[in-house]
This record gives C-alpha cells, sequence and structure tokens, in this order.
C-alpha cells in the first residue's frame, strides 16, 4: 500500500483553502496545505467580506482577530451610474432579513489571509509555504491521489493523499491539470491599488459604472482605502504598457472622481488579475475536489469572492468528512458535494450574470440605477442579495423586475 503523506491535501492557502482545512482538521482529519507563497503575501481583491462571511469567520475563532486587526466596517453599497445617479442600499433595513452581522468587513488581504491560515494550522492543520504544485498524480483506475511539488530546492516531489482539494484561485493548477475548467462571458480584468486619503470616503462600498467598464473604493482599515478598476479584457493590450499610468488617469479623466483624489497618495503598485469568467464543469472527480476561485468566479462587482471562499470550504469539509469513511471510496460524496455548491450558490450565480450583462448597456445600467436610487426598499434588497444574506429569490421573480421596469424613476 502507497505510503500516505497525508489524509487530504489542499493547494492554496487562501480562505477557501484555510476554511476546507480548518472545518476537516476539527473533524480530526490529517491535513496538509501547501502554498507557493510565503505568508503574509498580498493578494489582488477588493478584499471586501459580506455580513455573511462573519458566521464563518466566528466558527473558525477569527472573527475577533479579523476586528482587532483593524477591519473597516461597511454598512452597505453605493452604485453611482453613467449617468451620475447615485443609489445606496443598507445592509440593515426594514426587508425583514437579518445578517450574521449587520455589516460588512473590509481588511487587506496580507492580513485576513495570514489570520485565516494561522486558524487552520490552531485548528489541526498542517501546513507548508513555498511549495510550487505543478501537477496532479493520478492512479492506474484514473482517480486522483496526489500532487507533484516543487519546494525550495527546485526538485520534483510527489505529495500522496486520498483526496486533493484545488483552492488554488482563478488559474487553479489542479483544475486545469484535471481539464475542469471553462471560460465564460464577458471577460474581464482588474487593476487594483491602495490610496490614503481620498476625500468623502464613507461607511459604505461605492461602485462608479463607466461606459468602459466600473470602479470601486472600499476602506479596508488602517487609514488605505482599495481602489479597483474593472475593465473589458479586449483591451488587455492597451493597458500593458502603461498599468499604472492607465489606473491613475481613469481617475483623473472623470469628473465627479478627480477631485476626490487630488490629494490622495497612492501606496501600493497597481495590481492586475483577471480575466474573470471562469468556472468548473463540474467541481469534483475522482479523488478531487475544487473550491473558492478555482471553482468558478465570474466578476468581482458583487464582491462574492472571500464569502464564497469561506462558505465553500464549510461545505466541501463536510462532503469530505464522509468521502473520506464512504466504502465507494468517496465519489458519492463529492458528486454530492457539486450539487450541493450549485443549490448554494446558483441563486446568487444567476444574480451576478444579470448584472454583468447589464453593465454592458449604458441605458440598461441608468434605467436601473434611477428606478433603486428612488426605491430604497428595492435597493436594499439587491444589496441584501449581494451581502449573501437575502435569498436571490426575493429579485429573482417576476414582481422585481416589473417593479424595476415600471417603478417611479423608470423613465426619469
Amino acid at each position: 500500500m502507497t505510503k500516505l503523506d497525508a489524509e487530504v491535501v489542499v493547494v492554496g492557502g487562501g480562505p477557501a483553502g484555510s476554511s476546507t482545512a480548518w472545518f476537516l482538521a476539527q473533524a480530526g482529519f490529517d491535513v496538509l496545505v501547501v502554498d507557493r507563497a510565503r505568508f503574509p503575501r498580498d493578494k489582488t481583491c477588493s478584499e471586501y467580506m459580506s455580513p455573511q462571511a462573519a458566521r464563518i469567520l466566528d466558527a473558525m475563532g477569527a472573527l475577533g482577530l479579523v476586528e482587532s486587526a483593524g477591519a473597516d466596517k461597511l454598512n452597505g453599497m453605493s452604485v453611482t451610474s453613467p449617468a451620475g445617479v447615485t443609489l445606496r442600499g443598507d445592509f440593515a433595513a426594514d426587508h425583514g432579513y437579518r445578517g450574521y452581522r449587520d455589516h460588512g468587513l473590509a481588511l487587506r488581504r496580507t492580513i485576513l489571509d495570514e489570520i485565516l491560515l494561522r486558524r487552520a494550522e490552531a485548528g489541526g492543520a498542517r501546513v507548508r509555504e513555498g511549495v510550487k504544485v505543478t501537477d496532479v498524480l493520478k492512479s492506474p483506475d484514473g482517480r486522483v491521489c496526489g500532487v507533484q511539488i516543487r519546494d525550495a530546492d527546485d526538485a520534483p516531489r510527489e505529495l500522496r493523499a486520498r483526496v486533493v482539494i484545488g483552492a488554488d484561485g482563478l488559474r487553479s493548477v489542479v483544475g486545469r491539470r484535471l481539464g475542469l475548467i471553462r471560460n465564460g462571458w464577458p471577460r474581464r480584468i482588474a487593476l487594483v491599488s491602495h490610496y490614503r486619503g481620498i476625500e468623502g470616503m464613507k461607511d459604505v462600498g461605492e461602485i462608479h459604472l463607466d461606459r468602459r467598464g466600473y470602479s470601486g473604493m472600499a476602506n479596508v482599515g488602517n487609514g488605505l482605502t482599495n481602489v479597483a478598476v474593472v475593465v473589458p479584457a479586449s483591451i488587455s493590450a492597451e493597458i500593458a504598457g502603461d498599468r499604472t499610468g492607465f489606473f491613475e488617469e481613469w481617475f483623473a479623466s472623470r469628473p465627479h472622481l478627480a477631485p476626490r483624489f487630488a490629494n490622495a497618495e497612492r501606496v501600493s503598485p497597481v495590481r492586475a488579475t483577471g480575466p474573470f469568467a471562469s468556472a468548473a464543469k463540474v467541481a469534483w472527480t475522482p479523488g478531487a475536489a475544487l473550491v473558492g476561485d478555482a471553482a468558478d468566479f465570474y466578476d468581482p462587482i458583487t464582491g462574492e469572492g472571500v464569502y464564497a471562499a469561506l462558505r465553500g470550504g464549510e461545505l466541501l469539509a463536510d462532503h469530505v468528512t464522509r468521502a473520506l469513511r464512504d466504502a465507494d471510496g468517496g465519489n458519492g460524496a463529492l458528486r454530492d458535494y457539486d450539487a450541493a455548491r450549485r443549490r448554494e450558490f446558483s441563486g446568487k450565480w444567476k444574480v451576478e450574470r444579470i448584472i454583468g450583462m447589464s453593465i454592458c448597456s449604458t441605458a440598461t445600467m441608468n434605467r436601473i440605477a434611477r428606478v433603486l436610487a428612488a426605491n430604497k426598499g428595492m435597493a436594499d434588497l439587491f444589496v441584501g442579495v449581494a451581502g449573501d444574506f437575502v435569498p436571490a429569490r426575493a429579485i429573482l421573480n417576476p414582481g422585481f423586475f416589473l417593479q424595476l421596469a415600471f417603478a417611479r424613476g423608470a423613465r426619469a
């Protein structure tokens, strides 16, 4: 019998990997997390956590640590249309739904991911940093049985496990080596940096829709503001020559944003990530499963990434627990995981795709913004869905769409 290096190898030490590892280690399994980086490390991200993310942070013993690290509280979201109409939706509202907290949190991923990985370690998982996964290993019957790695001395080695978890992000090595990933539309890329001193930042995250894409801003603690620009991947050649210049010109050339940046200081490099709109055809194969961005990431406009990673890890751990105990080798349990994640996230996926397609039409963006700005209850519902505590069915119904079409403000 082949000697195992761990019962479960988790590839990726971000929120998805740390959550999966923590819950599995708590269930008593030998879990090894490997990541090519050494923590703390930076990660290009909107750095926002929805109100519901606090529940899983709390379960992992990380919520107090995140708050004491200086995370900013976000009480809702504001959206400004290309026509200059601004709507605001609040997490604490009169629609009858409540999140685990009445606010979201935002914190640098440099800090957040370190907290989560150390919680997984404290919970019983083993962690190896500076380990690059280059391929997956398969047994003669085609079942995944481990990963191939290169560590500090760059020598190829193998790690054997009963289950491999791909939590390695948007360009997942595990997912691509297994042929599980497909690309979607519309394809976008993001440029992200951090500033101090942007004028007028308040207790909400901001989204500014534009004919060429959109930008987002949110305070992330310790006097910093996360600033992002998201544009079609088709203009990546235009950006490649001068990423920083493109980014700074974006804000300098928009009259409603330029004055707010006049005395602000950019304090981190402009980093790029994407293209987005990738998803797994199925998020499992015998002996392996995908979670977090490795399994699905459409577009960052609803800020779904960190919550989906944490909740996905919690969900996956339940099914891997069963897989490791099943006599059939766990295929049924991993198949059930794929079905469970679709039930959990499919409503939000539909909302994300509707928003993503709407952004392609300036007229549609302006019309929706006028309606939601004039109807606060609708705006609160919309933002609550984005905040992961209002069920998507609250807006994915004929009544809500009829209101969007005919409510006060639709033809203003």
